[in-house]
């Protein structure tokens, strides 16, 4: 999905900065499934601003450049309406722990141990804070919010139940004896 229907998303909610825009998808609503960086954030919404689809109001601060705040436009709303309205890319999972485990076999079985516990106490720690409602959500917030409790719990239960068929295969935790430098005759 284009960082433009982000935004024009992200504003279905009221007005906003660039800033706060930023800040619903480090750990507000979107930070579970969408990615958007300042650095594609802020040249979406000069660009929606161009289109009629955004208005920018600048509000000034003391020892502080301007503050630009956006608004969704009506032309902008219906704009997200369409996009909406478009196939959806099928979902991207990414996952530093998954490639990591890929190389099961090339790790002491420590290590592997540590990486399944840590992706277990992240992975509850996520369904705890999933489980917890937020009165103001909308019904599709709260939907999405109960999906991803089901994601996160079902990932604790396969890791629970299944981490000893990664753990089997990785290496001794005996210390391996260094390979041998190889030498050279003058």
């Amino acid at each position: 999905m284009q960082v433009t229907t982000l935004c024009l998303g992200a504003l279905v909610f009221g007005e906003a900065t660039g800033y706060e825009i930023n800040k619903m998808f480090e750990d507000g609503p979107f930070s579970h499934f969408l990615d958007a960086s300042y650095g594609s954030i802020y040249p979406a919404l000069t660009r929606l601003t161009e289109e009629g689809l955004v208005t920018c109001k600048e509000e000034q601060q003391e020892r502080r450049p301007d503050k630009k705040i956006y608004a969704l436009t009506e032309k902008g709303r219906q704009s997200l309406r369409d996009a909406l309205h478009m196939p959806l890319a099928a979902d991207k999972f990414r996952s530093e722990f998954l490639f990591a485990v890929l190389f099961a076999h090339l790790l002491p079985r420590s290590r592997v141990a540590e990486l399944v516990d840590q992706r277990l106490a992240e992975m509850k720690a996520k369904t705890e804070e999933l489980g917890q409602r937020d009165p103001d959500d909308t019904p599709g917030m709260d939907f999405a919010r109960l999906y991803g409790h089901a994601v996160y719990s079902a990932s604790v239960s396969f890791l629970e139940n299944n981490r000893h068929l990664i753990e089997e295969i990785a290496v001794n935790d005996t210390p391996q004896e260094a390979p041998k430098s190889v030498q050279t005759h003058v």
